[in-house]
């Protein structure tokens, strides 16, 4: 088998192209917690704790020198950061945990009973005129 025809086979398996679908959609939902935490979250936590904008936090640690720009460690965008991945998680958690749900309600749902055998039918007509007899006698 060609290393071409390999690769062909390997890419259209369906596991593949759910990772890659999956993938695509995590940037996007990436993209979208962040905004929601830099747009939405950050700002009235900022006014809580007295209008601090948690992206300009950062240490100075070499000033700046006429061209050279200052080295700082900006510590609020890790803040941040955190607080996105905090929320990703959530999510991906409440995710998972509705699918497992559907799981185990599918596995707990009672499978249907196997239909009667041949055999088991001739045995149940035979036994209710046996109790009809029974009945009359």
């Amino acid at each position: 088998m060609s290393i071409l025809s390999e690769f062909k086979a390997f890419a259209v398996k369906g596991n593949v192209v759910d990772m890659a679908v999956g993938i695509i959609i995590g940037a996007a939902f990436g993209k979208i917690v962040s905004s929601f935490v830099g747009d939405v979250v950050m700002p009235p936590l900022g006014v809580l704790i007295g209008g601090v904008d948690f992206s300009d936090l950062a240490i100075v640690l070499k000033a700046a020198e006429g061209d050279v720009a200052a080295v700082t460690l900006s510590y609020g965008k890790f803040i941040q950061t955190i607080i996105d991945f905090v929320i990703v998680a959530f999510a991906i958690f409440i995710g998972v945990k509705a699918i497992n749900k559907l799981k185990r309600e599918e596995e707990a749902a009672p499978a249907a009973p196997a239909a009667p055998t041949k055999e088991q039918e001739l045995l149940s007509e035979i036994r209710d005129l046996l109790k009809a007899q029974q009945s009359r006698d």
